[in-house]
C-alpha cells in the first residue's frame, strides 16, 4: 500500500538514491556530480512548508519517490512562481505512481499564494511531457541546446500552469 505524506527529513537518503540514478544515467536533470545526503542538505532545507514544499511517496514503508515545489528564481518577484519536479525510484516508474504525489502537491499549494507553477523538462522525455499536460500544463518556451550532458547538448522545454 502506498501513501503520500510530508516529507522529512529522514527520507533524504532515499531522494538522493533516487535522484542520484537520473543524474547518473540520464539527462532529465543537468547536474552531473552524485550527490551525498550532507550535500543534498541546501536543497531540502529550501522547503519552508508554504509555497515550498516535499512530499514523498512511501510503499510497504520504502520511499519510491518524490514531488516537490521550489523557488522558480530568487528574487522578490518571482516568489507566487514555483518550479516544480517530480521523481520516482526506477521501480516505480510506468506504475500510475506520479499522479497522486502531483494530486497532492498541488492541492496543498491551492491554499497557498502560488500563482504559476513551471516545469523544466529536458528533451526527449515524452513521457514527461505527457504527464505534465494531463496535470494542465502547457508549453510556453523551447530552449535550443541549452544543456550539455554526456557530450551533447539538450534542448528544454518550459511548460506553466496557472494555480
Amino acid at each position: 500500500m502506498h501513501c503520500v505524506r510530508q516529507a522529512r527529513p529522514d527520507d533524504l537518503v532515499s531522494f538522493v538514491e533516487i535522484y542520484n540514478h537520473y543524474v547518473a544515467t540520464t539527462h532529465f536533470t543537468f547536474d552531473t556530480e552524485l550527490f551525498t545526503p550532507l550535500t543534498r542538505q541546501p536543497w531540502f532545507q529550501q522547503f519552508d512548508g508554504r509555497r515550498h514544499r516535499c512530499l514523498a511517496l512511501v510503499d510497504d514503508n520504502d520511499v519510491i519517490g518524490y514531488a516537490s515545489s521550489a523557488p522558480l528564481k530568487s528574487k522578490a518577484a518571482y516568489e507566487t512562481s514555483v518550479e516544480v519536479s517530480i521523481y520516482l525510484a526506477p521501480s516505480a516508474t510506468g506504475r500510475h505512481f506520479g499522479a497522486p504525489l502531483y494530486d497532492a502537491l498541488f492541492t496543498q499549494l491551492e491554499s497557498e499564494d502560488v500563482h504559476r507553477a513551471y516545469a523544466l523538462i529536458a528533451l526527449p522525455n515524452d513521457a514527461s511531457i505527457a504527464f505534465h499536460r494531463s496535470f494542465g500544463f502547457k508549453e510556453v518556451a523551447h530552449l535550443n541546446e541549452v544543456g550539455r550532458k554526456f557530450a551533447r547538448y539538450w534542448d528544454v522545454v518550459w511548460l506553466e500552469k496557472a494555480l
